[in-house]
């Protein structure tokens, strides 16, 4: 199965936020979102970096209160791994587990095609081991063939 896949299913909209926006409307994104991280990208279609929740707590632990009037581009991670629409998703969960982040932007030619997160990967597993539980299921009691 390939990351497009996974794609096809949950949709490709992706949040972005600006380097410049503060912190405050970031927690306003992340909320309205139901999200843990949003890509920051100035054109909404390049990746500068992402920032997740993690980002803000550590910030908020070393700085105070003080983040939250900070721009983004105080408090994001820079380097970003991401991947390929193609790209295999057991190679993805290998990455995230490895690197532990929970979120990968996905790009096709360097433009932003939608974000992946471990809770994608972890459905998309689900429902493979309860197609394989079922099929298995039905080939037992042989009302599959």
């Amino acid at each position: 199965m390939r990351i497009s896949d996974i794609l096809r299913v949950k949709g490709n909209k992706v949040v972005t936020v600006t380097p410049g926006s503060d912190v405050t409307q970031l927690l306003a994104l992340l909320a309205e979102h139901r999200i843990g991280a949003v890509i920051v990208s100035a054109d909404g279609a390049r990746v500068d970096g992402i920032v997740s929740e993690r980002d803000v707590v550590r910030a908020l632990a070393l700085r105070g209160a003080a983040v939250l009037t900070e721009p983004v581009s105080a408090i994001h991670t820079v380097q970003v791994r991401s991947v390929s629409p193609e790209a295999a998703v057991e190679d993805v969960e290998r990455l995230m587990t490895e690197h532990r982040f929970r979120h990968v932007p996905v790009l096709e030619d360097g433009v932003l095609r939608g974000v992946v997160s471990i809770g994608d990967v972890v459905k998309n597993r689900i429902d493979e081991l309860e197609t394989e539980r079922s099929s298995l299921e039905g080939y037992i009691t042989g009302e599959r063939i």
